[in-house]
């Protein structure tokens, strides 16, 4: 680590963030933050105990029913103050991201500011909190429908995008008026820190926002999300880890938001534009270096185009710079730990192993750092494992189809529905088959669907509930009706 890489690590400040103050956990124990891209630590942040953890929902509810009743334009002005010091603050943290999550550095830097986007999409959904007031059908009495902060909020979020997934959440619960803890991933709490030294320093009061960094989460939260005093969870992150979660979250009947894993596939079909379907693909592979729910996880490609299109994609991923992510040359990081790249390499060996053809690529880096090269395989079977499961890495496995029925009945071949992606020029085919894909989202002509101002999530086991876009904030507010007599 550099002396200036150093200097941006050593601005966070390592501690929990309860109440409005920066405090060591209540044993003082510490957990190591790791560089993917060395194996070093970074530095020691603070491990948070089940104490730690109720100390933190005890700010968050006593600071309820305040928070609750500050006026809207207070709540947007601070979420709009805080999009702007995270893009004048762009340049240091994205460093700190790359440093703990190992994407390159200009990948960290687009991340920060889809990361404000939320805010600023969410400052203005402040003020677009409404209800309705209407004659009620016999005519002898009103209708009153109100909107009020469903309460305590708790929110997991996930190493990947360990900015962005905070801020989507975070953002609609301040424009809501609820109050929250977070939890980050134990590999990349750096990034929620430094928010939260963004957020206290524009004026969020002590106790909206939450902080507490922790090894073990499934101790520390499950006492949160008994706690009758928690009114929402939101969790981004495995399926089976969701479902663990939603169980515990039955004993409250809590309102839940579960954005899961994915397996997304990404459509080529015959009339297509190849060369903007390779550029498509490019984008929903390799951001986030594959490490990301919405990366096209395979790709079911027209035979008549399929050797085209698999030529043109593996030159593009060969030419890819591997490296540390500091380097502003490299475009393909570190995967976050050994055991990350060691289920990428078992998927790739047994596609392999199973007659799929390796084009480029196909085995980890040495040296230090948890690097695996770039890869595409063609000819994939239908039995190989990673048509089946998440890869999340920098792998692209090719399977070809004949008819747009045999395409739509092998992306919807799965339990988990997220997003999907699709090239085609013909608008009646782009319909059918939107309207046929088991997904929440679908990428038509365009490989990134993220966007702060549209609803994202998914349907079967990609989870439910939506971030951003107007349906955004819906999953932060109850709907009150009042019967008026007159």
């Amino acid at each position: 680590m550099t002396t200036a890489e150093q200097t941006v690590v050593d601005t966070v400040k390592p501690q929990l963030y309860i109440g409005g103050e920066w405090r060591d956990g209540a044993e003082s124990a510490t957990l190591p933050v790791e560089d993917p891209a060395s194996g070093e630590t970074l530095v020691e942040v603070a491990d948070a105990t089940v104490d730690d953890a109720k100390a933190a929902l005890a700010a968050a509810a006593d600071k309820q029913a305040e928070w609750a009743q500050t006026a809207p334009r207070d709540r947007s002005e601070i979420l709009r103050r805080a999009y702007e010091l995270l893009n004048e603050r762009a340049d240091d943290l994205a460093v700190l991201m790359t440093l703990e999550m190992g994407k390159p550095v200009a990948e960290s830097k687009a991340e920060i500011a889809y990361a404000a986007d939320f805010f600023n999409w969410f400052a203005g959904e402040a003020l677009r909190i409404d209800g309705r007031y209407g004659v009620a059908d016999k005519g002898t009495g009103r209708v009153i429908v109100m909107r009020q902060p469903v309460g305590p909020c708790l929110f997991i979020t996930p190493w990947n995008f360990p900015m962005a997934m905070g801020t989507r959440k975070i953002g609609p619960a301040i424009a809501a008026g609820c109050t929250m803890v977070v939890k980050p991933a134990k590999q990349t709490p750096l990034s929620m820190l430094a928010l939260a030294q963004i957020l206290e320093e524009v004026g969020l009061p002590g106790g909206v926002l939450n902080v507490i960094t922790a090894s073990s989460s499934g101790s520390v939260m499950e006492p949160l999300i008994k706690d009758p005093r928690t009114r929402k969870l939101s969790f981004t992150g495995s399926t089976e880890v969701g479902r663990k979660l939603m169980e515990q979250a039955a004993d409250q009947i809590l309102r839940v938001s579960m954005e899961l894993g994915g397996n997304a596939p990404f459509l080529v079909f015959d009339d297509a534009d190849v060369d903007a379907a390779v550029e498509g693909a490019m984008i929903a592979k390799m951001r986030n270096i594959g490490e990301a729910c919405t990366a096209a996880n395979r790709f079911h490609v027209h035979e008549s185009v399929a050797a085209e299109f698999g030529d043109k994609l593996a030159a593009k991923m060969g030419e890819l710079k591997v490296g540390r992510g500091t380097d502003p040359d490299v475009e393909v990081g570190p995967l976050i730990d050994d055991d990350q790249r060691g289920k990428v390499e078992e998927l790739v060996n047994d596609a392999s192993e199973k007659g799929a053809k390796v084009v480029v690529g196909g085995s980890r880096l040495n040296g230090s750092g948890y690097f695996f090269e770039p890869t595409v395989l063609t000819e994939v079977p239908r039995e190989a494992r990673l048509l089946e499961e998440e890869i999340f890495g920098p792998v692209a496995p090719i399977a070809t189809f004949t008819t747009d029925d045999e395409a739509l009945e092998a992306a919807n071949r799965t339990v988990f529905g997220l997003v999907a992606y699709m090239y085609t020029r013909d608008l009646d085919r782009a319909f059918r088959v939107m309207e046929g894909l088991e997904t929440g989202m679908v990428g038509l002509n365009q490989g990134l669907v993220s966007n702060a101002s549209a609803p994202f999530g998914g349907v079967k086991q990609s989870g439910f509930g939506r971030e951003g876009g107007r349906e955004g904030i819906a999953e932060y507010l109850e709907t009150k009706y009042v019967a008026m007599k007159l």
